[in-house]
């Protein structure tokens, strides 16, 4: 094994009685934990992998792929009650929810299936069923077991957070897990959150025929995203009329006959059915013995530096449980990257600004890079240069009856440092967007390249020409 830096290399500690030893072994198996398998795996590592659960973690069984094909579904049913309008006579007769469930559980079940024999199939993995603790800063234990790795990498994922004095009984008072798993469309739901998950649900829900209000203690919806975004998606739901209310922290909740109250600050209520706490995430790092062998954690995350060292020599920490974006793809690239940095590959430092966020709403919102305020708090406002480009130029987004934008943040003389996009499907823009941000590409250097007619991601195109002082179908 090289030495991965400048650390002396770790000497096994054989003080502890071993079972077996690994040059790997990983606590967790969702997307960060088994990314960082596979690619440890065809770097011919020899791979113990922890999962207490089922591989695939959050994102395959209660997060990305379950919500999204509750999200399509919920597109379906949009279409078949707008049919008219492009001629097509067709009628919704309701939701089955069994129908919906058993079609998500479908994907999921395929996509399962396929991880499996992904990491089964490998000679250099090892799959470890149970919950793992880390007892030594390189040994894991299992079900009384212990298994030391020349280095350990901590992925254990994320829960549902919920909120002080607020109890979720399954029922009533329900998380995202349990609103993936719901046999009855709800006559009415409060979401509580309007960050990425909350609008999803309320999405949703509101297709599906569910009267939705969102509750936000923030100020806009998605605050996280480009300020032009959030507004551009909260007129989209006032006209899907989804009520929202910003700017009210949630004081209490209470039982009713019917369902739940919300009381929210200011004193305003909101009865509904049932109540979604969709508040984020928190980290699933407590008593797994983490900072009892020296990893420093704050509020519960893990501590790394760029290269996702804990400081605990050989102990990387990847996905959920490390600040920042909770994504599964960000989850995937830190996982091969601490398994070509263990390998001593030397990747490159992964620049968190550049990985792509797209929320999965009616409208979705796609974005990576800077939003204009960031932008101008680290450039000067001076220095930043912005452009809107209208969807209602764009050929194929009219033909979808879809509204939004294209939004570039630039600089004077300089790269594109933001690309912020509000529309029917333009998460599938995304990955054009990415490269632009990362490969610091000029709108001229774009607005050269040649985009299909007609497609959306045309817009993109249109976008740049625009930036670059030449605008085709668009003014300047």
């Amino acid at each position: 094994m090289p030495p991965r830096s400048s650390d002396a290399t770790w000497e096994l500690d054989v003080s502890e009685p071993n079972d077996a030893t690994f040059d790997v072994v990983i606590l967790g198996g969702g997307s960060g934990g088994y990314a960082t398998a596979l690619r440890a795996a065809q770097l011919d590592l020899k791979v113990a992998l922890v999962e207490k659960g089922k591989l695939g973690g959050t994102c395959l069984h209660n997060g990305c792929i379950p919500t999204k094909a509750l999200l399509h579904a919920a597109e379906v049913a949009d279409q078949t009650r707008e049919s008219a309008q492009f001629g097509v006579k067709a009628e919704l007769v309701g939701i089955d929810m069994a129908g919906v469930n058993s079609y998500k559980d479908g994907v999921v079940s395929r996509l399962y299936k396929g991880l499996q024999g992904l990491v089964g199939g490998s000679k250099n993995i090892t799959l470890i069923s149970g919950a793992g603790k880390l007892v030594a800063p390189n040994t894991v234990e299992v079900d009384g077991k212990r298994y030391t790795g020349r280095n350990v990498v901590l992925a254990s994922g994320s829960y549902a957070k919920s909120l002080p004095g607020l109890e979720v009984d399954g029922e009533r008072v329900i998380t995202s897990d349990h609103a993936l798993t719901l046999d009855r469309v709800p006559a009415s739901a409060i979401v509580l959150g309007g960050g990425v998950i909350g609008v999803e649900f309320a999405s949703v829900w509101k297709s599906f025929g569910v009267d939705v209000t969102i509750v936000e203690a923030l100020p806009r919806l998605v605050a996280a995203e480009d300020e032009e975004s959030s507004k551009a998606l909260e007129r989209a739901f006032r006209k899907r009329k989804i009520n929202f209310k910003v700017g009210k922290p949630f004081e209490k909740v209470e039982k009713t006959d019917k369902g739940v109250k919300l009381t929210i600050a200011g004193g305003d209520t909101v009865e509904a059915e049932l109540l979604l706490v969709a508040v984020g995430r928190g980290p699933n790092t407590a008593d797994l013995g983490y900072e009892e062998q020296g990893v420093k954690t704050d509020r519960g995350y893990v501590l790394t530096d760029e290269r996702l060292r804990t400081g605990v020599p050989n102990v990387y920490a990847v996905g959920d449980i490390v600040p920042g974006l909770q994504l599964a793809h960000r989850g995937f690239q830190q996982g091969i990257f601490v398994a070509e940095e263990i390998a001593g590959k030397n990747p490159t430092v992964i620049d968190e600004i550049g990985i792509p966020r797209v929320t999965y709403s009616e409208p979705e919102l796609a974005s990576v890079g800077l939003t204009e305020a960031k932008a101008k708090e680290k450039y000067g406002a001076d220095k930043v240069k912005t452009y809107n480009y209208n969807l209602g130029g764009n050929g194929k987004s009219q033909i979808l009856k879809t509204t939004g934008f294209v939004k570039l943040v630039g600089l004077e003389d300089g790269p594109v440092v933001g690309v912020h996009m509000v529309g029917a499907r333009v998460g599938e823009l995304v990955g054009e967007a990415q490269l632009i941000y990362n490969w610091e590409a000029y709108p001229a250097e774009v607005a050269q390249l040649v985009h299909a007619h007609p497609t959306q991601n045309e817009a993109l195109g249109e976008a740049h020409l625009a930036l670059a002082g030449k605008p085709l179908h668009a003014h300047a």
